[in-house]
């Protein structure tokens, strides 16, 4: 072995270019997450309420007109509250309104709604949601329905990234089909968000549970012990249990 000197390799301009390149992608990166992490939550708080509107839910639809009707009141009373309704049913048919204060057009469009067979679309659903977190500040989403006919990998790692954004899903399920209550309880607890069952003897319990949301959506927790209900208090063990606070 000979005492000869590696050889040092001189910076060419294209070293100095790729260095640029990388340190620009680590402050996008920060920037990115800095403005996650800070996004407000003073200001309007903006809720998602997601419905499935396919065939199988039309023997109950009525009743789950009548219990979301009474959440879109629950809405109106609480201040600084945008409500965005969106409802999917037929052949790849999904569609949102805009998000609006004034709740008494989202609950009579609501109501116009006819039930059409179909597929679920649960992933549309929450793929729009990350979509309008990228807008705004979203600061919850209910999603109401009773089946779940898509692969539960894709809802859930959706709903982990609606977790990390700050979005939990209520998830309420009419009926007992096992399929949906898996992947419903999945995707609550991947977002830190809450799983309850209703059916028509629980109708008013799941309004109580809306308005706590509600209430959720506008003031955080903190609105939600303000307040104290016991509907309050079960919604608040629930986010807690989730790792939520």
């Amino acid at each position: 072995m000979t005492g000869d000197k590696i050889p040092t390799r001189v910076p060419s301009a294209e070293d100095s270019v790729a260095k640029r390149s990388d340190s620009s992608a680590i402050d996008a990166f920060v920037r990115q997450a800095r403005a996650v992490a800070t996004r407000s939550t003073t200001g309007k708080g903006r809720l998602i309420l997601a419905l499935d509107a396919t065939m199988s839910r039309q023997p109950t639809w009525d009743l789950a007109c009548k219990l979301q009707a009474e959440m879109f009141d629950a809405v109106g009373k609480a201040d600084g509250l945008d409500v965005q309704l969106v409802y999917f049913r037929g052949y790849g048919e999904c569609r949102a309104s805009r998000f609006v204060s004034d709740t008494r057009s989202l609950k009579d469009l609501m109501t116009r709604i006819d039930c059409r067979g179909g597929h679920t679309q649960i992933g549309k659903v929450l793929a729009h949601a990350l979509k309008e977190g990228d807008r705004g500040t979203v600061n919850a989403l209910v999603y109401i329905g009773d089946a779940m006919e898509e692969a539960v990998d894709d809802l859930a790692d959706k709903a982990a990234k609606l977790g990390l954004r700050g979005v939990p899903i209520f998830a309420f399920q009419e009926g007992h089909d096992p399929v949906a209550e898996t992947a419903f309880k999945e995707i609550a607890r991947l977002s830190k968000g809450a799983w309850f069952r209703f059916d028509g003897n629980s109708a008013q319990t799941l309004s109580k549970l809306l308005s706590a949301v509600a209430v959720f959506a506008s003031g955080g927790l903190a609105a939600l012990e303000a307040r104290g209900r016991a509907e309050d208090r079960l919604m608040i063990e629930h986010l807690r249990a989730g790792g939520r606070g």
